[in-house]
């Protein structure tokens, strides 16, 4: 090739490499442009714009809240799971020495945390002040209680407790071992319907979300149907024209996350002193759980993702039935 068609070769490359980057600096220079101006016209109406945003947040508080309500539960699991032990009764004959050497045995099992051991004089010494029977019980002729060990699980699953429960029960000197997992079993079982429950709100709320957008933007599609039809016959595809509304979707989602994520934290300041003071009625300390920032980046994300989807579902199906006329 000669010298004059290898320069006119670099020139071409380099003009094609400036309009490629003059296309991809304008397709980011009308992004920009397409949501200030969405933004826009969102503020020139902003008592509609306000409703709509606030009733996407209604539609969001409520999967929400019950999100945070399980979550709460689930730190309230996780405390009784700590509190969640075996009482091993030793037998009548076992004396202090054997008591002791029984307890080493239990705590050398697989699956034990740990052990407690309750002699025969301690557990009537607690049994007379839980009840407040001191004079009465001292009448009696002799300690009618076994020694006992609680013992702490390293799994303080349903299923975990009771393979470990049988398996402590065979042991020498034991006499029984005693728990109690209906409260527990209970517990997770209501934990796995509000999880349902909440997964099937979220979708229904979820759709409601897309409905309020789309009907929304289905106004807006219609009141800028001649500009629609210009735009079409100068040669504007459709993503061209898709693109502001899909901002508009965006907006609109984004603001009924702010505005829902607003509501939770109010409710949850309001709430948060009568909960805290229950819990401290039964001894315990318990507080509602708040979104944080990952909850918060969550939701907003969600909230701006449906009023996108919503706006692109309703843009998407108008923009077919327009035609240039």
């Amino acid at each position: 090739m000669s010298r004059q068609g290898q320069e006119s070769s670099r020139r071409g490359a380099r003009a094609y490499r400036a309009g490629a980057g003059g296309r991809w600096r304008s397709w980011g220079r009308h992004h920009r442009a397409m949501s200030l101006d969405s933004a826009r016209r969102l503020l020139r109406h902003p008592l509609s714009s306000l409703l709509t945003m606030l009733a996407i947040a209604i539609a969001l508080v409520l999967p929400a809240g019950l999100w945070l309500a399980l979550d709460g539960a689930r730190l309230l699991d996780a405390e009784l799971d700590e509190s969640a032990t075996l009482t091993v009764y030793l037998a009548d004959r076992v004396d202090s020495g054997e008591a002791g050497r029984i307890e080493e045995a239990l705590g050398a099992q697989e699956g034990v945390a740990a052990t407690r051991l309750i002699t025969a004089a301690e557990g009537m010494a607690e049994f007379q002040q839980s009840l407040g029977l001191e004079d009465a019980l001292a009448r009696l002729p002799g300690n009618p209680l076994p020694a006992s060990v609680v013992v702490s699980p390293l799994d303080p699953s349903p299923e975990a407790v009771r393979r470990l429960a049988d398996a402590l029960e065979d042991m020498n000197g034991v006499e029984e071992v005693r728990l109690d997992l209906a409260w527990l079993e209970r517990l997770r079982h209501l934990a796995e319907v509000g999880q349902r429950v909440t997964l099937a709100l979220a979708v229904l709320f979820g759709m409601g979300v897309l409905l309020v957008v789309g009907n929304t933007i289905r106004l807006a599609v219609e009141n800028r149907r001649q500009e629609i039809e210009v735009v079409t016959l100068i040669g504007a595809t459709h993503p061209f024209v898709r693109r502001p509304f899909l901002y508009s979707g965006a907006w609109y989602g984004l603001g009924g996350g702010v505005l829902a994520w607003g509501l939770l934290t109010l409710g949850g300041g309001w709430l948060s002193g009568p909960v805290s003071a229950l819990a401290a009625s039964y001894g315990a300390s318990f507080s509602l759980p708040a979104l944080g920032v990952g909850g918060s980046a969550t939701l907003l994300a969600c909230s701006t993702l449906l009023g996108w989807l919503g706006a692109w579902i309703a843009v998407s199906r108008h923009l077919a039935q327009i035609r240039p006329r």
